[in-house]
Order: C-alpha cells, then structure tokens, then sequence
C-alpha cells in the first residue's frame, strides 16, 4: 500500500473530469483501492475518489466511522429525507461550506471482486456516499455549498478548517 498524492481543486483539472466505469476487477483495482484507505486516513479523512487521486476510474473508499466501504462503479439508486451539513474536502484543503444531502441513501454497485453490493446509510453514512459519489462526475462540494462554513470549522477545531 502507498500514500497517493491528492490532487487539489484549481491546481488539477482532473477533479472536474468523469471518471470511466471499472471493467476489469484485478491486482490493479486492489491495489486502487488499497491505496485509496491508506491516503484517505493518512489524511484524517471520511472518504476519498479514484479521482482526488488523479485516477479516472468510478471506484470510492467511505468510512464514516464503522467500516471501510469500497464501492466499485457505484449509482444512488434512493434517496430520502434531507439534511444540512458542513462538509470539508482533501481536494478543498482549509475551507468548509454548508451543503443540502439526502437523509437516507442507498447506492449499488460492486467489491473489488466484480460481485454485485448494496450499501444503505443515513445521516454522516449518506453524506460521505453522495459526496463521493459527486467526485466521480467532476462534482466537488464547493459546487452545491449554500454557505461558506470555514470560519465556523476554524473556530471548532482550534483554527484549522478540516
């Protein structure tokens, strides 16, 4: 496993690309996504895209606090409800805006063996899967923010915006 550089919005245009659908499940994708957990908790992260880390492929790594999840080609399949957050960004390093997201999501898509999942999840489960999901059709937060929210995270972490 290695720590993969995170492209960083304005400096890299591949963030504002979308990604291609995943068609062969081999010891490449693995070691994508592998990859993709290491970077995202080396950078104190919730999740991370194949393309934060300048790769053009439909695969995500979520972990909203219980599990990894790694998604493969996934598509929200369901929403419900809505719900107003502050979200941050590794590819959006020191800001933090309010954005509007489904309560409740449930997306399909596969592991990284090619076989069929379903993952259903609410509240900081639902956020992370949407705004992921975002990243895969050139979609960063900073586009659907309803109010910059940087002060506020500074003042809450002791003057960083995370």
């Amino acid at each position: 496993m290695a720590i993969r550089a995170i492209r960083i919005i304005d400096e890299d245009d591949v963030l504002r690309k979308h990604a291609r659908k995943v068609e062969k499940f081999d010891d490449r994708l693995a070691e994508l996504l592998d990859d993709m957990a290491e970077t995202m908790r080396a950078g104190d992260g919730a999740g991370l895209a194949a393309p934060q880390v300048g790769v053009l492929k439909r695969a995500v790594v979520v972990d909203a606090g219980e599990a990894l999840i790694e998604i493969v080609n996934p598509e929200l399949v369901s929403s419900e409800g809505e719900i107003t957050v502050i979200e941050g960004c590794l590819s959006v390093p020191g800001r933090a805006g309010r954005v509007v997201r489904p309560e409740k999501v449930t997306v399909k898509g596969q592991n990284r063996k090619g076989e069929d999942i379903e993952v259903s999840g609410e509240g900081m489960l639902a956020v992370c899967l949407c705004h992921e999901l975002d990243h895969l059709d050139g979609i960063l937060y900073v586009d659907k923010m309803i109010a910059d929210a940087t002060e506020e995270m500074r003042q809450r972490n002791g003057g960083e915006a995370k």
